[in-house]
């Protein structure tokens, strides 16, 4: 598959400084707390090892894998693939995922991982989507950058599935069905 029509939206810099902003703003709960880092896969893949990377301190690292869109354009109900595996019980859990669109995902991890036991549940996005769209109530602790409502890829994110490799970010053009 050809990439796209697309026009790049965020530099690789731009993307390496947002990186160095979340980690910043993540340092001092590592150096405090009992924290875990848990990657929601397929997209916070990329952010989470980045992140991780500029972490110092005694921290843990796992995943889960919650979806609503399975390869799809468009969104549907939340699901898990697969849940945490280590204990969240009384521990700072941060979520660390690609985008944040309108928050669905995030809030069904969040609400599983406190009634799993954590004792604060924290969520780490490398990109905000500016809309009004946004689940009532529930915002992301940490943003590294804010972007207009494009569907979007690279840096974690997808488009059909492909190019989530990409260090840069690009919006698709032309792509009236194509806004998450």
């Amino acid at each position: 598959m050809s990439m796209p029509d697309s026009e790049q939206m965020v530099s690789r810099r731009q993307v390496e400084e947002a990186y160095d902003r979340l980690a910043g703003a993540l340092q001092p709960r590592i150096d405090t707390e009992d924290c875990i880092l848990v990657g929601v896969m397929v997209g916070g893949m990329i952010p989470l090892v980045n992140i991780a990377a500029r972490l110092t301190g005694d921290f843990q690292i796992d995943y889960c894998h919650a979806t609503r869109y399975a390869g799809e354009l468009h969104g549907g109900a939340p699901r898990w693939i697969q849940r945490p595996r280590l204990s969240l019980a009384g521990r700072t859990v941060v979520l660390v995922d690609d985008i944040f669109d309108e928050g669905h995902t995030l809030v069904f991890i969040r609400d599983d991982c406190l009634a799993a036991g954590a004792g604060t549940v924290l969520s780490a996005v490398l990109v905000r989507k500016v809309h009004d769209r946004a689940v009532a109530g529930f915002s992301p602790d940490f943003t590294g950058l804010s972007v207009e409502d494009r569907y979007l890829f690279g840096c974690g994110m997808d488009y059909r599935e492909r190019w989530r490799h990409l260090p840069e970010i690009y919006g698709v053009l032309n792509a009236e069905s194509e806004t998450s």
